[in-house]
């Protein structure tokens, strides 16, 4: 299992990686935008939100990733300073996945349930009972 942190910008995401990838070294993933994903339900992106980064990650020199998006307004909770990092776990099977995240999920709230996503991988969100927000994704061609 991996653990990655995962930090939440307001509008600055591709802004802070690309400083975090010159200070630290290492390279960019590739950038996903908000403009990629499927259409929400009863939820219309204006064309500047469409550009914001969904997910990018730094792969850095030692093995070790960070990954970060921007949060849009109306979509997940809102950010403010202490909400803005979530924990990343990497389970190495989607059973491990559930297990993880049903433990984690005790007492908390669950943001997004596990499930297949639109990019792949099975994923899913909550909030711990101690107010830390995690991130459970299982990715099938990661674990190969």
């Amino acid at each position: 299992m991996k653990i990655h942190s995962y930090l939440n910008f307001e509008n600055k995401a591709e802004e802070a990686f690309r400083f975090y990838e010159k200070v630290l070294g290492g390279k960019l993933t590739e950038i996903h935008r908000f403009g990629s994903m499927p259409p929400q339900g009863g939820f219309e992106l204006t064309p500047e939100q469409k550009n914001l980064v969904l997910h990018v990650g730094l792969q850095l020199p030692d093995g070790q990733m960070i990954m970060a998006s921007d949060m849009v307004a109306g979509m997940g909770p809102q950010r403010v300073e202490g909400n803005n990092i979530s924990i990343s776990v990497h389970p190495d099977s989607r059973q491990e996945a559930d297990r993880v995240f049903n433990a984690l999920a005790d007492g908390g709230t669950v943001t997004m349930p596990m499930a297949d996503q639109f990019w792949g991988d099975y994923f899913g969100s909550l909030t711990d009972k101690f107010g830390i927000n995690w991130m459970v994704n299982y990715s099938a061609h990661a674990a190969k």
